[in-house]
């Protein structure tokens, strides 16, 4: 195995050696999609001469919920390996949307202060959140919404206050799970410190096709980090995760799409196959997959 050092002479090397696709494409890998261990994480990031990360549980726990002695810690594996977290990947609001007046709520305020406070040290001014849950089967209730908004809206001014910009994620059994919930979210909250982490394969899971329908609909300036992956559907027609380039995700036409409409912000694989060789093995393969196909891009 490669010592560290040797990693990062040849992370250094590699400009010389080949052109990186897409000088200043900022993507990152989530990294327990590759080991819940940093060290080894990390070493892979740089085997791909990657800059960027996607932080969200760490040694077996989320990084938000972790000491802060260990956060540091984190930090100065980061710092070494010459990483930098694009986002810190929280749960907040990643819950059933509770009674008015219930301490859920006030349990949930102090997640985001002290997800703030580790972002903070981890060195990333973006968090990760939500939008509230519901269980399979139910029908989401549209009366609901305007509560919802309100609560997303108030997290946002709470970020805004610390110079955090918040990026809900369209995702499975939430009140915002495609692009269009996304596009009323954003209507709804008009808060500049609420943005959208745009996941088209989410989006499909729940039957919209993502793109190009789905991101039509989105406000791109408010897109300020995307989930890249593949999916297929199975012989039952749900949808399942799949290697990067053997599913129907159109991840050529997206990130052409974001692009073309100016963003600059972050990227992040986030894996989710789980072939029978592991969950390394399965973001070795899409890497190596995406990265030809950002070379197109």
């Amino acid at each position: 195995m490669l010592s560290r050092r040797q990693i990062l002479a040849a992370a250094a090397l590699s400009p010389l050696l080949r052109a990186v696709p897409l000088a200043g494409f900022k993507l990152g890998v989530t990294t327990d999609e590759i080991d819940e261990d940093l060290v080894t994480a990390l070493r892979f990031l740089r085997s791909y001469d990657l800059k960027w990360a996607e932080i969200r549980s760490v040694w077996g726990s989320y990084a938000e919920k972790q000491p802060l002695d260990k956060v540091k810690q984190m930090r100065g594996l980061l710092d070494e390996y010459q990483i930098k977290p694009n986002i810190l990947s929280t749960s907040f609001l990643k819950i059933p949307l509770p009674p008015e007046g219930s301490p859920v709520i006030d349990k949930q305020w102090q997640l985001l202060e002290d997800s703030m406070d580790r972002a903070d040290i981890l060195g990333t001014k973006k968090l990760r959140t939500f939008a509230f849950t519901y269980k399979t089967g139910e029908t989401p209730d549209p009366k609901v919404y305007p509560r919802i908004y309100e609560l997303v809206a108030e997290s946002a001014r709470r970020a805004h206050k610390r110079g955090f910009s918040l990026a809900v994620e369209n995702v499975g059994q939430s009140y915002v799970w495609t692009g269009a919930d996304a596009a009323k979210l954003l209507a709804g909250v008009k808060e500049p410190a609420l943005n959208l982490n745009w996941d088209p394969n989410n989006a499909a899971e729940k039957g919209e096709h993502p793109f190009p329908e789905g991101y039509k609909l989105l406000d791109p300036a408010r897109i300020i980090h995307v989930h890249l992956r593949d999916f297929k559907h199975n012989a039952e027609g749900k949808v399942v995760w799949c290697a990067v380039g053997d599913g129907e995700a159109d991840n050529l036409g997206q990130i052409r799409a974001l692009l073309k409409d100016g963003f600059n912000g972050t990227w992040t694989l986030e894996t989710h196959w789980r072939p029978p060789e592991g969950k390394a093995y399965a973001s070795k393969t899409s890497l190596t997959a995406l990265l030809k196909v950002i070379e197109k891009a």
